[in-house]
């Protein structure tokens, strides 16, 4: 066992807490719902990132890969100042979505390069400009093309500050000692021919949790040891926390003020103090007398001013502890503490490597680990409290009520979880947070299990059985995903230590109990076991705006009822699990199966309804799924967009044991039998059940005495992949697209009540202002739907076996079978972020510095999404949350390269 795996074992079993401290800190706290309070819910307007300097927030904090503990009481991050900047860098800047063409966008390089999963070792690299930064050249050029959606995106890297290599690499690093007991190295490198100036200013301070409730004990940071020493320390106390001391070499000023909001400054009356929030930078910049004398506050930074030659290093080590040194005696060992971390972490991910991988793919693995555990993050939002305001304060505007979170008053979140781009998802999103934990379980299935648990707790789900979506609305319906997350990271849990969790498969079944119930009640408009669910975080993947069909339609969506399909069968597979030891789980069986045949009949139409009244989602001429939409007159429109909704149905399927049917509860075995004989078409298309009778046959898991479920007929599913199979449609280079390439000559129009909805084929960014232009479905490369198709694509080979096989790519003659297909989509996936022939990661898109230049060709970025023709990353630019996915798929590909043996589970 590592020292990894020791802490944490010691963590889950109580021995020490080496989860207390992590880079739990927000990349942004700013423009954020939590902190809204605004009479029309205009997030960020109210807080801008010109405002975050000076105004204390009020249900989190942000900073410059910082961490924090887990309360986010006590954090601790970086500032820096070139000095000609207009503002202090404490915080990484960019662009609302009112302002950035295509949404929200952070307009800064950072790169986590290195994370455990206790947070023993963590590394994060910060590029810093030298001349100032282009703050109101990337406001006004992003402003200026908004008018175009086809023009991109306006980047740092546009502005070309970084041409002639004027900028710093700031490395931060740390490393435990102890649980509390942290060795901190800042190490600076001036890329530039030419010498220049950099102020570092380590910084220490207190989240503001006594400004909005009167008689709140407040904490304090005080300024501790000879002034004339060659070191000192800054000693925090908290009425919730051990004391703690920042200890630092010399320096020239210690810098106090009070995490308080400079009131002055935006006319709201005087000061509670004259040392404010904004006093380091007023005082470092326009030298301003607004830090205390007394060296006393709640927020204080010690302070460095470098002058560093061309291409020199400097380095900066200072220890975070509860733990009381006598003179220098902290500094001693951290060269060794923080060597010992990294090689740590080193022996860690060796333990994970597959053997025979390369180096490259290596470390692409664990960068993705690194950006997906640096994207933890303190979570606090009351709502009861967020709409009743503080005592100290004004009540929010009236109108708060009638905002989309004013139905979830009883959600109460205070605890660390994944998002999903700590700067551009500074909160969480449930179908996203479902993808991080399943690869957050190859390295610490404990969090995962906690993560999934917390968004079904009955403090975050609401009364009714739904999981909150998004901070932006909690009432968004986000696919049902919850069953799927729980029932892999069971099995890759089980997979790697020999046992899985059942008493967390008890615990998470019966809350996806509660939202599968929810689903069937709220989700199914007439009954008819054909689902809705609006824009089920596909954004603008349809010809209008799902979440608002035409007033008096109803739209029936293959997505949905796909989703509710899957989500089925995944419950079917958790009960079937539970009721080897528990019988009284087996009559849930039944019901799961009763469900799944009704989903299986009326997606494919298989019933005795006139045609007049069918909702057909299958069209046996174009051999492919399309919504539907029934107007007010009855009348139903298919709507024929080759999109990813029209693949989706093989998400689910799912193989169950014959003894189902043998069940020693009679009535189990007796209902499936009537279901069974009162849906013959069923069994005859959909659920090939013939494999219950001794049959001789070879096919996969029936000789393993098992019955494939699925949404899709062997014949449908040869047909949806030879379309998407197809490189004309919808295999790219790069995986598969979310629209197919058809669309690109042959646009899709429709008319509906004289309005003309047309759809296109767009590989990059947006082309529609929908939803902020920041999120688009309608060609690009999307990893998570992928990373499904590819899990479907070996359950069925499971089954069908060799015999099964398809043109890989359509129409080239060249025949694999399931496994192949889905390990020739996965290469494809990885392929976006390794090295081409010319040195370049197609991640990169056009930008020659991350392939030409040795301090960057190892800065990867996970992306939200991929372009469709060049793999090129779009959106938000650390999405290591879904997108680390790619961790899963390279450690796939090196351990199975053939089929992995008979047993039914996914790799």
């Amino acid at each position: 066992m590592s020292r990894e795996e020791q802490r944490l074992r010691e963590a889950a079993e109580g021995i020490a807490p080496w989860r207390l401290w992590g880079p739990y800190l927000s990349d942004r706290q700013w423009g954020t719902v939590r902190e809204d309070y605004s009479p029309n819910g205009d997030a960020w307007s109210f807080f801008p990132h010109d405002h975050a300097r000076s105004r204390a927030y009020r249900w989190g904090e942000d900073g410059l890969g910082g961490i924090c503990d887990e309360g986010c009481r006590l954090c601790f991050a970086l500032a820096l100042w070139n000095g000609v900047d207009p503002i202090l860098k404490e915080r990484l800047f960019g662009l609302s979505n009112t302002e950035g063409n295509h949404g929200e966008d952070v307009k800064e390089y950072y790169f986590p390069l290195e994370a455990t999963p206790t947070h023993s070792y963590l590394k994060f690299l910060y590029k810093y400009p030298q001349r100032a930064f282009p703050y109101d050249d990337l406001l006004a050029e992003n402003r200026g093309r908004k008018a175009d959606l086809h023009l991109p995106e306006y980047e740092l890297l546009d502005t070309g500050i970084f041409d002639d290599g004027a900028y710093f690499d700031v490395w931060l690093e740390y490393a435990k000692e102890g649980p509390t007991d942290m060795a901190i190295r800042i190490r600076v490198t001036n890329r530039s021919p030419a010498s220049a100036h950099l102020h570092v200013l380590p910084t220490l301070w207190f989240r503001n949790t006594w400004s909005w409730n009167p008689g709140s004990r407040k904490p304090m940071l005080r300024a501790g040891g000879p002034s004339d020493a060659a070191s000192g320390w800054i000693a925090a106390e908290h009425p919730e926390l051990d004391p703690m001391r920042l200890y630092h070499p010399s320096a020239p000023e210690l810098l106090f003020v009070e995490n308080e909001t400079n009131r002055r400054r935006f006319g709201w009356g005087e000061n509670t103090t004259p040392y404010p929030k904004d006093g380091i930078h007023d005082s470092l910049i326009h030298g301003l007398p607004t830090v205390n004398p007394l060296r006393e506050g709640t927020k204080a930074a010690v302070h460095y001013p470098l002058f560093l030659g061309p291409g020199e290093s400097r380095e900066i080590l200072l220890r975070l502890s509860s733990r009381c040194f006598p003179a220098e005696e902290w500094s001693r060992d951290l060269e060794a503490i923080l060597a010992r971390g990294l090689s740590e972490a080193e022996e860690f991910y060796a333990r994970k490597q597959v053997p025979g991988q390369s180096e490259e793919l290596h470390r692409i693995e664990r960068q993705a680990f690194a950006g997906l555990l640096w994207n933890k993050q303190f979570y606090h939002y009351v709502v009861s409290q967020w709409l009743e305001g503080d005592r100290a304060f004004p009540p929010p505007p009236a109108s708060r009520y009638r905002l989309p979170n004013a139905r979830w008053r009883h959600f109460y979140a205070h605890e660390v979880l994944t998002m999903p781009d700590k700067w551009e998802f500074p909160w969480f999103a449930s179908w996203d947070l479902c993808f991080q934990a399943v690869v957050l379980a190859m390295v610490d299935p404990e969090d995962a299990k906690k993560q999934l648990l917390l968004l079904a707790s009955e403090w975050y789900m609401h009364p009714d059985g739904q999981i909150p979506a998004c901070e932006w609305s909690f009432s968004e319906v986000n696919p049902p995903l919850h069953a799927w997350a729980a029932w892999r990271i069971y099995e890759i849990e089980r997979k790697n230590t020999g046992k899985g969790d059942r008493a967390f498969l008890v615990r998470i079944f019966h809350r996806c109990l509660l939202f599968y119930t929810w689903w069937l009640n709220r989700k199914d408009a007439d009954g008819n076991d054909l689902f809705q669910g609006g824009f089920l975080g596909l954004d603008n993947i349809g010809l209008f705006d799902r979440s608002a069909v035409p007033p008096g339609s109803t739209m029936y969506q293959v997505d949905a009822s796909s989703w509710m399909g899957l989500f089925t069968i995944n419950m079917m597979e958790i009960a079937i699990e539970l009721a080897r030891e528990d019988p009284a789980f087996e009559g849930i069986v039944t019901e799961f199966f009763l469900h799944f045949g009704n989903i299986a009949a009326a997606l494919n139409h298989v019933c005795s309804l006139p045609e007049a009244l069918r909702e057909r989602l299958w069209d046996p001429e174009d051999h492919f799924y399309y919504d539907v939409l029934r107007l007010p007159s009855g009348r139903f429109l298919p709507l024929k967009a080759r999109s990813l909704q029209g693949i989706m149905p093989v998400f689910a399927v799912g193989s169950v044991p014959k003894s189902l049917f043998q069940a020693q509860d009679g009535r189990v075995r007796e209902r499936i039998r009537w279901f069974l004989r009162t849906h013959p078409a069923l069994e005859k298309e959909i659920v090939p059940l013939h494999a219950t009778t001794p049959s001789g046959d070879k096919e996969g898991g029936r000789e393993a005495g098992e019955i494939l479920l699925s949404l899709v007929s062997k014949e449908q599913l040869r047909s949806l992949l030879r379309v998407m199979l197809d490189e004309r449609e919808f295999l790219s280079p790069f995986g598969i697209r979310s629209v197919s390439k058809f669309h690109e000559d042959h646009p899709l129009e429709l008319r509906i009540d004289g309005r003309l909805y047309r759809l296109d084929y767009a590989p990059g960014a947006s082309l529609l202002h929908r939803f902020g232009g920041n999120s688009n479905w309608r060609g690009p490369i999307w990893f998570p739907i992928n990373f499904l198709l590819i899990e479907s694509l070996q359950k069925y080979h499971h089954y069908y076996g060799e015999e099964f096989r398809v043109e890989c790519p359509t129409g080239t003659g060249r025949l694999m079978n399931l496994w192949e297909v889905s390990q020739e989509i996965s290469r494809r996936l990885v392929s976006i972020f390794t090295r081409d022939g010319n040195g370049r990661r197609p991640v990169f898109g056009n930008w020659p510095i991350f392939g030409e230049d040795p301090a960057w060709t190892d800065c990867p970025l996970f992306f939200e999404y991929f372009h469709g023709d060049t793999g090129a990353g779009l959106g938000a630019s650390h999405q290591a949350g879904w997108t680390a996915l790619v961790a899963k798929l390279i450690h796939q590909l090196g351990e199975y390269p053939e089929p992995a043996p008979s047993s039914s589970r996914l790799p």
